[in-house]
């Protein structure tokens, strides 16, 4: 995964709110990160859309304890717990974060504006109640930790095998771009969150890179490399599905540990 999704930064950053480890305001620049703007609808008790940093105190004052990210797609509710229309609109956005305690779901609808060449980013996230539940396939950190091991061996052969080193220069690009930012700033998570997670995360997102710029280099028609007919890129699809499922569950379980160490009694 090359970007960061924004889910995992309003869960993050969101929590160490929660914590009191930030401010209001950092929380909410922090999520915003490069967008022009975040605004929450749908709030209990809102008539209308809000900003970040009142929509971060309502969530609190209407009992969030934690936030928690969902990264589904078709066939995998990754992270969510219902209901059906929730879950439909979550997996149409491929992100959503719930407020556990306050039985509240965020769902982004992101939207450029402003004239071709000079546009900025717009984010509405959609709020409306979701069911108290646990959320659907994530593992443990322990557990993600030992998946990614083997899902990082993994990738780097498939990647050796379909010639993908040589791919050409939009994965080498995406390839630059994403170790440029991997070195700007360690800081993937937010304050209070455990090492193991953000050892985690970083590891996660490193797998779910190579993923990304695999199908770059031949699953889009941009680019091949070693995959020049439709089966080999069919069996490229295949060979790296497992290794994408286990990057993006890794993910939820990072991102989620604040959550996770709390409901145990931890600090």
């Amino acid at each position: 995964m090359l970007d960061e999704p924004r889910s995992g930064r309003l869960a993050a950053w969101g929590n160490a709110l929660i914590a009191g480890l930030v401010s209001p305001d950092e929380a909410a620049h922090r999520i915003a990160d490069e967008d022009a703007s975040h605004r929450v609808a749908g709030l209990p008790g809102e008539s209308g859309p809000v900003g970040l940093t009142l929509a971060l105190g309502r969530l609190r004052a209407l009992g969030a304890k934690g936030l928690r990210v969902a990264l589904p797609i078709a066939g995998h509710p990754l992270g969510l717990s219902g209901p059906p229309e929730f879950n439909a609109q979550a997996l149409d956005a491929g992100e959503a974060v719930i407020a556990t305690g306050a039985a509240l779901g965020l769902v982004p609808e992101v939207s450029a504006a402003g004239p071709e060449g000079d546009q900025h980013i717009e984010v509405v996230w959609r709020c409306q109640s979701v069911r108290e539940a646990p959320p659907a396939d994530v593992p443990s950190l322990s557990e993600a930790e030992r998946e990614l091991a083997e899902a990082l061996r993994e990738a780097t052969e498939v990647l050796s095998r379909l010639n993908v080193a040589g791919a050409g220069p939009v994965a080498e690009a995406a390839l630059e771009a994403y170790r440029a930012r991997a070195e700007r700033g360690r800081e993937v998570l937010a304050p209070g969150y455990p090492p193991r997670a953000i050892r985690v995360l970083e590891l996660a997102q490193r797998v779910g890179a190579l993923v990304d710029i695999a199908y770059m280099a031949g699953g889009d028609g941009r680019e091949h490399g070693g995959a020049v007919s439709a089966s080999e890129i069919t069996a490229r699809a295949e060979a790296l599905r497992p290794v994408e499922r286990t990057s993006r569950r890794a993910q939820v379980a990072a991102y989620n540990a604040y959550v996770e160490e709390r409901e145990r009694g931890g600090p």
